[in-house]
């Protein structure tokens, strides 16, 4: 049977397919998404205590050059094969080169409950993986498109997305996490962490509302976006499961790592293109990272991947 908090999110797709009036008041909501972010940063730096050693950087380096290379693998099939614009090419291919914070905690959640071996390392994959895909993005743009954006400062870009309030939470918990480790901050530390589930399942079920509501009516028109949304997860989760396999990782943290580099996002990168690239249709990149790769990930795709990383050992 499935972890129990992926339930969660199944009972909150159904309502919204349903058309149930069943809602999670948006300030609910927004707690959760901060108490998300904050118990992700806080459980990775607490590990992280005493644990930071340079040995790390090119494990760090290549994370971050794989981030970077994602949406430059993504932007030729969206723009030639899919028959994109420009700018929803770029947008797309910039969402699946960041991560999702929902898939981390879940396949984190999924390490735990199959206790598998993860490397103090694994929430520095989210804060590496989450930012460069949206520079290049940008850049991809820049260089290919019509004009239209080009007045926008990467340094303003940099701004928006270093400043994001998840971003802030979750650098801020790790930093704090490292400085006082489980046993110094258990005070604040160990409420937070204790219900780390719980407030998954909370956050899993509202998710689960909102990618119904991108998937209600069933855009037909848009097939050929919904099989990429399908088929990439798949075969970027294989390539993450690559790397972390010749980076000699826990496999824990394989399946961690390919879960993330087989997720897009829809927190940080919609509101840092829409802000970026005025031209793209934020709609249909969340169609894809919302409607279809993430449950497709919560559901099948963390399982399937632990079983290719045991394959691939």
């Amino acid at each position: 049977m499935p972890d129990i908090v992926v339930m969660f999110f199944v009972l909150g797709l159904t309502a919204g397919l349903l058309r149930s009036d069943l809602k999670i008041p948006q300030a609910t909501y927004e707690t959760l998404s901060l108490l998300l972010m904050l118990t992700i940063g806080l459980k990775g730096g607490m590990v992280l205590h005493g644990n930071l050693h340079w040995q790390l950087l090119p494990e760090m380096g290549a994370v971050l050059l794989l981030g970077g290379l994602i949406p430059l693998m993504l932007y030729p099939v969206l723009n030639k094969l899919l028959n994109l614009s420009v700018a929803n090419s770029a947008s797309i291919a910039a969402h699946y080169g960041s991560v999702s914070a929902g898939t981390f905690a879940v396949a984190l959640a999924y390490a735990e409950s199959n206790s598998l071996n993860v490397g103090a390392e694994v929430t520095l994959y989210l804060v590496m993986l989450e930012l460069p895909a949206i520079i290049v993005g940008l850049l991809l743009f820049r260089r290919l498109g019509n004009g239209s954006g080009q007045n926008l400062s990467l340094k303003a870009l940099w701004h928006e997305t270093l400043t994001n309030k998840s971003v802030i939470l979750l650098v801020g918990g790790v930093i704090i996490g490292m400085m006082y480790g489980t046993q110094q901050g258990s005070q604040v530390t160990s409420l937070l962490t204790n219900s780390f589930k719980v407030v998954l399942a909370l956050f899993l079920l509202e998710m689960g509302l909102m990618a119904a509501q991108t998937l209600r009516p069933i855009p037909w028109h848009h097939w050929r976006l919904a099989l990429f949304a399908l088929i990439t997860p798949n075969l970027l989760g294989a390539i993450g499961v690559c790397v972390g396999t010749a980076l000699q990782l826990e496999l824990g943290s394989v399946v961690i790592l390919a879960s993330l580099v087989a997720s897009a996002s829809y927190i940080a990168a919609p509101a840092a293109i829409k802000a970026a690239i005025p031209d793209a249709d934020i709609g249909l990149a969340m169609l894809c990272s919302l409607g279809i790769t993430f449950p497709f990930n919560v559901l099948l795709g963390i399982g399937l991947y632990h079983q290719i990383a045991l394959y691939m050992n």
